[in-house]
């Protein structure tokens, strides 16, 4: 069973060590102690509770898709050339980069600054975890 310390959920949640210590003073979120008397997180507790605070942006397009790996975020950086661009989004604290033609960048009207949907669709995805 997965047990994280304060410091530990609070960098995955990407918010300070106070805010998990308010959660756990409000009851949204259970501590109990380790081995060493240290205050710890249950792992499912915290996935739960992340899965609950992980609010999506509302989706500007009307598109109806298959989709469900949606994630709205803001231009924030297109380099191109004749044939071929980069295009980056920041998806809340996620930053998520696209590669496709200059001509598509001119037809959606890409610039830094435009709202966009990084739109996922894989059968392959990749997953890694710390080594244990």
């Amino acid at each position: 069973m997965s047990q994280y310390r304060i410091s530990e959920a609070a960098r995955l949640l990407g918010v300070s060590d106070d805010t998990i210590r308010r959660h756990i003073d409000a009851g949204t979120l259970t501590a109990t102690k380790d081995k060493v008397n240290r205050c710890v997180i249950d792992g499912a507790e915290l996935a739960e509770f992340a899965r609950l605070q992980g609010e999506p942006a509302p989706d500007p397009t009307s598109v109806g898709s298959s989709a469900r790996n949606r994630l709205v975020g803001l231009v924030t950086s297109i380099v191109a050339d004749k044939v071929m661009a980069q295009v980056e989004i920041q998806c809340g604290r996620d930053r998520v980069v696209s590669l496709m033609s200059t001509e598509a960048v001119k037809e959606l009207g890409l610039e830094p600054g435009s709202p966009a949907v990084a739109v996922i669709k894989a059968t392959t995805v990749v997953v890694e975890t710390p080594n244990a």
